[in-house]
């Protein structure tokens, strides 16, 4: 992290280290200005909260203090209050430079924190986010701030307005995309892709340089620079942030693959069925009075099997009045499911419901699968095999990779996926149903449209 500040430009160095630990980030950065050339004033303030920290923090900052000849204040409370109460005033300190392992922590919409980073001008959901925007706000301009957080700010309606906060006051320089997604905050339960991640306020928006590392042992470091074009597209009303990686050819960027859900007349959305808010419903067997409850578990790689015997959740909701308004059509239907175990092959897994195999005219979907529709009704046979076989292609995780790195896959991100015509899908269902079609056919099919 420290590596990638840029020698200081301002005559000075004012750093910024929210939330400091126990004072390794603030160490590595006043050790990184040592191989700089000059002299030129240097001092730090870090921000702690958590009072079982702070002894050992003051230890820390006094070893810098005597090591590097540089001031570092130590300010004790909360970094969300405090730096809300100098922005929202226009009082305090400035900072060419800030270093940042923010805490993650869901915030509410009535909360103290959710109040104050709003009078701040900054719309989140969590703290970590809280923090960066926060931190930038306080830079002066050509500021430079890393920080390393999760990537779930990277795509999602809930951190769009953040999103456009930074894109709106900073120019992204560098991405440091850990691909394991269980290495890196191994001891903090966070199941997603962790980035590194380094903006400059008020800078030129240039090309963004993308490096990965499998872990934090940067064994297998590899970077490459990309066009700002292929980090936040252009015309993505929703600013997701794309990390490409590889040399991948990137295949759906071609024209053909330009399509969108609307485009293509069709919908997604999470099933709507939420089991324990309907126990009173559920029935392990079906019987006459119930419909086809369609879990992730009923899906393998045979297709659907349904009703299973000693499945562990519902195999059928009842027909009433009250259900029938979650209830979908019987008909064809692709449907992915909504979350990939840690270390998955494939973030995507789309399969196709089969209404031969359904008994009834009406059946559930549980809020574990996501569905394709349209207008709530079923989709073609050749359409639904289409898509399925599609989303299973290589090209097209490779693709949702870029933006998504947690273990869910969310029906607004299915809605941001590029896809080809209707009439190209249909082909491709009917070319795939049917037959057993291994992943290297399917590839070379979805790389050939």
């Amino acid at each position: 992290m420290s590596s990638l500040f840029d020698p200081p430009k301002f005559g000075g160095v004012r750093l910024l280290d929210a939330g400091a630990g126990q004072g390794a980030l603030i160490a590595a950065f006043f050790e990184r200005l040592q191989e700089f050339p000059g002299e030129y004033p240097v001092c730090g303030t870090a921000h702690e909260f958590d009072e079982e920290i702070v002894p050992s923090l003051r230890t820390a900052l006094a070893e810098i203090c005597a090591r590097t000849k540089v001031e570092v204040q130590l300010v004790v409370g909360d970094f969300v209050e405090e730096a809300a109460k100098s922005i929202c005033l226009g009082q305090g300190a400035r900072y060419t430079h800030a270093i940042l392992n923010p805490p993650y922590k869901k915030i509410g919409s009535g909360s103290k924190h959710r109040a104050l980073l709003r009078a701040a001008g900054l719309e989140t959901v969590n703290l970590y986010t809280g923090f960066v925007g926060l931190a930038l706000e306080l830079l002066e301009q050509g500021g430079e701030l890393v920080a390393i957080v999760p990537r779930s700010f990277c795509n999602g309606p809930y951190y769009e307005p953040f999103r456009r906060f930074i894109l709106g006051r900073a120019a992204i320089r560098h991405i440091h995309l850990f691909e394991a997604r269980n290495k890196a905050f191994k001891n903090d339960g966070v199941l997603q892709e962790n980035i590194i991640l380094k903006i400059v306020r008020g800078g030129e928006q240039g090309a963004v340089t993308v490096s990965t590392s499998r872990d934090d042992s940067f064994q297998d470091y590899d970077e490459k620079a990309y066009a700002f074009e292929r980090i936040v597209f252009p015309d993505d009303r929703n600013r997701f942030i794309h990390i490409p990686t590889g040399s991948d050819e990137q295949v759906l960027e071609r024209a053909s693959f330009g399509h969108s859900l609307a485009d293509l007349g069709l919908s997604v959305s999470t099933g709507p069925i939420v089991d324990f808010r309907m126990k009173n419903d559920l029935r392990a067997e079906p019987d006459h009075e119930t419909v086809p409850l369609l879990y992730p578990g009923h899906f393998n790689s045979l297709g659907l099997e349904w009703p299973q015997a000693g499945f562990k959740k519902a195999n059928a909701i009842r027909d009433t009045m009250a259900t029938r308004k979650w209830l979908y059509p019987n008909g064809f239907y692709t449907v992915v499911r909504r979350f990939s175990s840690k270390e998955e092959r494939r973030r995507i897994v789309a399969n196709v419901i089969d209404p031969s195999r359904l008994p009834t005219e009406r059946i559930g979907i549980e809020n574990h699968l996501n569905v394709f529709h349209s207008k709530r009704q079923p989709i073609s046979e050749d359409l639904a095999h289409g898509l399925a076989t599609y989303l299973g292609a290589k090209a097209v995780d490779t693709y949702f990779r870029r933006f998504n790195g947690h273990t869910q896959v969310n029906a607004t991100d299915l809605r941001m996926m590029r896809y080809p015509s209707i009439d190209t899908l249909i082909a491709l269902g009917q070319w795939a149903k049917g037959r057993s079609v291994s992943q290297d056919e399917v590839d070379e099919r979805v790389n050939g449209l």
